[in-house]
């Protein structure tokens, strides 16, 4: 049977009230590492600083799932049989390597070429690239998944979300330079986003996918954590207001990589990562509302309901032809 129609998670309000939280959380890490750069004293070009920065976040992030998961199992079910009675001590060798490889591509390898894009062109530009990683995330939907096609209709509510992340993060002077080491990092991270989300839905057909997320995240965050110091930044430290902001950032992490995996698993890809659109845009949002800026400005109030307007166009409406690659 179809994984996609064997949960509540494939439910479409269950669906799109879960993916929006996973939206508004990732958003909310947006003015949370700007702080979290100021607390621990991280330079806006010490890119060992915010790998080691980083690294830990998700490091930590892993071993919550992984204690939450523990204490969820040990008063659950007693069926061995079921995904969530999986241990890591039960998982087999070729279970271990998709773990290790989700871990590399989702969180060391993306997170380095993200953080190091960044460093080399402006944040606005960054959010907008970033978020081709929904049309990638389509495009190769439809290539390995026959259910998955990217429709006319679909097309269109993908541009459309796209021009909301153009408009919302728009500024003087944008301009349209492209460099490898900048803007190229940042598309190949939002590639890696979107090949590692394929991923996971494929290996959590054999993999609890809240299991996944915790080792994956563990494995991947301590490598990026490791690089971060062996390429010469010291251990992060904050004092005690900078690592309750960390723990929060880990939680948030841990929760949204949960909750985002086990979607993946349940619904079409595109279906889940056009939700994606909306990082940006709420980011922006909360980054204005907690730095005391206007967030009643025209571009915010036009990006979100177009953002809706293209998530609404993706999920629902008849079918109608599909635009083969």
């Amino acid at each position: 049977m179809n994984d996609e129609s064997t949960s509540r998670l494939s439910n479409p309000i269950i669906a799109t009230v879960l993916a929006i939280l996973c939206t508004v959380l990732w958003g909310s890490a947006y003015p949370s590492i700007k702080l979290g750069y100021e607390l621990f004293a991280i330079g806006a070009d010490d890119t060992p600083g915010k790998l080691a920065f980083a690294g830990l976040r998700f490091a930590i992030a892993g071993l919550m799932v992984l204690l939450f998961r523990s204490v969820s199992t040990k008063f659950g079910s007693k069926d061995p049989a079921s995904s969530k009675w999986q241990t890591l001590r039960a998982l087999k060798a070729d279970q271990w390597f998709r773990i290790v490889v989700l871990g590399l591509a989702q969180t060391t390898i993306h997170y380095y070429f993200f953080y190091l894009g960044i460093s080399y062109t402006t944040g606005a530009k960054s959010s907008i690239l970033n978020s081709v990683s929904v049309f990638f995330s389509a495009l190769l939907a439809h290539l390995f998944h026959a259910n998955d096609r990217v429709s006319v209709r679909k097309g269109i509510g993908i541009l459309i979300g796209f021009v909301a992340v153009i408009l919302v993060n728009f500024e003087p002077g944008l301009g349209l330079s492209f460099t490898l080491r900048g803007e190229g990092f940042v598309v190949i991270a939002a590639f890696l986003t979107s090949a590692s989300g394929l991923y996971s839905k494929k290996i959590s057909k054999t993999i609890d996918p809240v299991l996944l997320t915790s080792a994956q995240l563990t494995f991947g965050g301590t490598l990026l954590l490791i690089i971060g110091l062996a390429i010469g930044a010291p251990f992060p430290y904050g004092g005690f207001a900078g690592y309750l902001l960390l723990g929060y950032m880990a939680l948030l992490s841990a929760v949204a990589f949960s909750v985002w995996t086990s979607l993946l698993k349940y619904n079409k890809v595109s279906s889940i990562t056009i939700y994606n659109f909306l990082i940006p845009v709420v980011g922006t949002f909360l980054s204005a509302l907690i730095l005391n800026e206007s967030v009643f400005q025209v571009q915010y109030l036009v990006a979100l309901p177009a953002v809706a307007i293209g998530i609404y166009l993706v999920n629902s409406g008849p079918k109608v032809p599909s635009v083969r690659s």
